[in-house]
């Protein structure tokens, strides 16, 4: 067998109740664990009525980064993946925070949305407890959500996630402290009316095997196999003792079990409540454990993004075919970006990775919108865009995409652009502006041959140079560049033609 060579990466996830790091390095497709930090910052804790982060949950957050920060330092970027999670897609503060957790950890870190994340666990779980015959109900109990997901192999068949977590429930029915049968009972019910909505489409799909990831029920599977109550993962009965044994304690602060620790000690009661819901609404007997969760899933993902394995690359593929797309059309003005690009990113210092892979995504679904309606296609496309779940995608990537198909044609949305930072605006600016001069030249949608286009730029100045007599043979090509000039103009850039 061929050894590959090994390298390492590190994933980061902002938990609703813990950050966690795991580095990794990865040969012969798979990963070895090498070191992991994990602090409990309680974020979710530190979320007021308005869903706003408190000063001291955010500092908790940053100095944590911080030390993160140290650990993968020498790590290569492209390398290294943060996410957030329930919390940070909540908060209304989350950019205040993310601003300067950006900084504190030296990368960008990802809003992904509630699906991304059970796409990751899954992800994560697959690898690390490897079926390929049975399908298995998966079960990852975090702060502030819990996700689902029904598998075989690698392949995902039904993913949700759902506002229930050890934090939340924690906060909603035990915030005083006090355990009695009474709100023990109300919060698993509500966990069982969380999950109400999507019981009979799981039950259709149907499942051999149940497991189990994360903290929670980690956390619960060394207890009741410490006290003897299973040998072999978590059983019902197992369950209802624990269960039991907590309520007869009578308070949190109270609680005292092998293998739960202090940090995980007041927040535990309500993840017990989430799981015992799991169990009571889906008849479950048994679940077993699984090592790998979020943050392996981010590894496996990440390192697919470099070696032609990336699933945004499928999830375009697959939105494409699903609004019945003229792919024909997309080739020939990808051909054109791609040409444009070449000869722009030394100037603009774009990205051949990234950059490239946003236009690339860009002109896939440049169309999209037409599903909907002919008249403001463009604006169509960027909703449909930006609230889809695109699988592989954070919050912040479709965002980006959305924005560059709403700018593919007519007027730039100023007042969008003036939200975002001035260097991710220049960035978006000149990737919309190939994306949209790609368009323009391929308007007949036909496989004629384009003359040798010289583009070039000097500052915001951008010269197409065409050869002798070509513009004036053209004169609808004509029309639309010089309309495009007046369009260009608003963004600060001017459109200069020159025939040769």
């Amino acid at each position: 067998m061929t050894n590959e060579p090994v390298e390492t990466f590190a994933a980061v996830d902002l938990g609703s109740n813990s950050f966690h790091m795991i580095v990794a390095s990865y040969a012969n497709k798979r990963i070895q664990i090498v070191d992991q930090i994990k602090k409990m910052i309680r974020l979710a804790s530190g979320l007021d009525e308005n869903d706003n982060l408190s000063e001291e949950s955010m500092q908790r957050g940053i100095e944590c980064l911080q030390e993160f920060s140290q650990r993968i330092r020498e790590i290569p970027h492209v390398n290294v993946r943060a996410v957030g999670t329930n919390t940070l897609r909540q908060a209304n503060n989350g950019r205040q925070f993310l601003k300067n957790a950006n900084k504190a950890l030296g990368h960008r870190i990802e809003i992904i949305s509630g699906r991304e994340e059970a796409r990751l666990i899954y992800l994560g779980v697959a690898h690390s407890v490897y079926d390929d015959k049975d399908k298995r109900l998966v079960i990852d109990i975090g702060g502030g959500s819990t996700e689902l997901i029904i598998g075989k192999g690698f392949d995902v068949y039904k993913m949700e996630s759902f506002y229930v977590g050890c934090v939340n429930m924690t906060k909603r029915f035990f915030g005083s402290g006090k355990i009695t049968n009474k709100n023990m009972h109300k919060a698993i019910l509500a966990a069982r009316q969380e999950l109400g909505a999507i019981h009979a489409g799981y039950e259709s799909i149907g499942w051999i095997k149940t497991i189990g990831s994360s903290g929670t029920i980690k956390a619960i599977n060394t207890i009741v196999t410490d006290k003897g109550w299973s040998s072999n993962g978590v059983t019902r009965t197992a369950l209802d003792k624990l269960k039991n044994e907590i309520i007869k304690t009578g308070d949190i602060d109270k609680i005292k079990l092998p293998g739960l620790s202090e940090n995980r000690r007041p927040v535990f009661v309500g993840g017990l409540a989430v799981l015992c819901g799991i169990f009571e609404a889906f008849g479950i007997e048994q679940l077993v454990i699984s090592d790998g969760a979020l943050r392996e899933g981010l590894i496996y993902d990440l390192r697919g993004r470099f070696h032609d394995q990336d699933i945004r690359d499928k999830t375009v593929s697959e939105m494409a075919n699903q609004y019945k797309l003229d792919t024909e059309q997309s080739e020939r003005v990808l051909i054109t970006a791609l040409g444009f690009f070449e000869q722009l990113s030394t100037r603009w210092n774009l990205d051949d990775n990234i950059d490239k892979k946003f236009i690339e995504w860009a002109v896939y679904l440049h169309e999209i919108g037409l599903f909907i309606a002919h008249a403001q296609y463009h604006r169509h496309g960027a909703y449909l865009i930006a609230n889809s779940d695109m699988a592989g995608f954070s919050k912040e990537e479709q965002g980006k995409l959305a924005f560059l198909v709403r700018c593919h044609r007519r007027k730039f949305p100023l007042e969008e652009l003036n939200l975002v930072s001035t260097e991710e605006k220049d960035k978006l600016i000149q990737l919309c502006l190939i994306l949209r001069l790609a368009i323009l030249f391929n308007r007949s949608r036909l496989y004629a041959s384009l003359p040798k286009i010289s583009l070039t730029s000097n500052k915001e100045i951008i010269l197409l140079r065409f050869p002798t007599k070509w513009l004036a043979n053209n004169p609808l090509t004509k029309t639309d560049l010089e309309q495009e000039a007046g369009y260009i103009k608003s963004v600060g850039y001017k459109l200069e033609l020159n025939s040769e």
